[in-house]
């Protein structure tokens, strides 16, 4: 693992949507950074300034500030540059969406992120590359999770009445206005997913085949260099039990599906092929304990 020297320069990305979410973390990190280590921040608008800023760098390490969806958008620009593999990333959890930065290494606090970024090491992580050039950096999951399955946290979102705080009166017609509003009656789709029917295969050897239905797969980071995936079967309208096999290589074909990567849900495909690059990417991670 390589470590950093304090003269290091850096070029800190602010993403909008963390200025936006919570604009205090954003300071306070900017703030480390800044008293650290000789940095340039930029404060890209959009997608296409935040990869303009990424493809300028030069020899600064970049730093990321944002929540995963950045991370991933980062990740994938330096990928289709085919400049991954040279470049040591850096991220600040900053927004709603954290838990792929956290479950990697990355500290929670934009203090203790940010110091990480400044005294801490790089840590080579494996990547699913697919047959489109997408990327995925950590749980791969088919179908997607249905909306009432989605955690606390994630990017899902809800419809919901703006507070208006200061004004009694209008709180008051805020709160007859939810009294009033006719839920919606239960659809089939509020009953989760329907089953899929799906082709899987790892490594080539048939995991399995479209007459058995299935609840979900999952694919996620296993040894270093192997994928771990799961099956969960339907029997007779009842789960079955796992399927499990790791490989390098997982295709899944069959029907129009749709597949969740990271913080992305993409497709509807009906083939798709995730390999797996060893140690593909670096990212930097707090020094380990001795």
């Amino acid at each position: 693992m390589a470590t950093f020297a304090t003269s290091d320069q850096l070029l800190v990305v602010i993403d909008p949507v963390a200025r936006r979410t919570d604009g205090e973390s954003v300071r306070i990190a900017k703030d480390v950074l800044s008293a650290g280590a000789a940095t340039k921040v930029c404060l890209p608008d959009g997608p296409e300034e935040f990869a303009r800023a990424l493809a300028r760098r030069g020899s600064r390490r970049p730093v990321v500030v944002g929540d995963d969806r950045a991370l991933l958008r980062a990740v994938s620009l330096l990928h289709r540059q085919r400049e991954l593999a040279a470049c040591e990333l850096s991220v600040v959890p900053v927004g709603d969406v954290m838990s792929l930065a956290r479950s990697l290494g990355v500290p929670a606090g934009p203090v203790a992120a940010a110091r990480a970024v400044l005294d801490g090491v790089v840590r080579r992580l494996d990547l699913l590359v697919d047959d489109s050039d997408g990327v995925v950096l950590g749980a791969l999951r088919i179908p997607p999770l249905a909306p009432h399955e989605v955690p606390a946290g994630s990017t899902a979102l809800t419809a919901e009445v703006p507070s208006a705080p200061g004004h009694p009166w209008l709180r008051t017609c805020q709160s007859l206005v939810r009294t009033l509003v006719t839920r919606p009656p239960r659809t089939a789709f509020d009953a989760g997913p329907e089953p899929s029917r799906l082709r899987v295969e790892v490594d080539g050897e048939l995991v399995v085949d479209l007459d058995q239905p299935v609840e979900a797969v999952s694919v996620v980071p296993g040894a270093a260099g192997v994928a771990e995936v799961e099956v969960l079967p339907l029997s007779v309208g009842a789960a079955g039990s796992p399927v499990r096999a790791e490989g390098r290589t997982v295709t899944v074909s069959g029907a129009h599906f749709r597949y969740r990567a990271d913080a992305v849900v993409s497709g509807p495909v009906r083939t798709r092929t995730w390999t797996v690059r060893e140690g593909a990417w670096g990212l930097v991670v707090p020094v380990p304990p001795a």
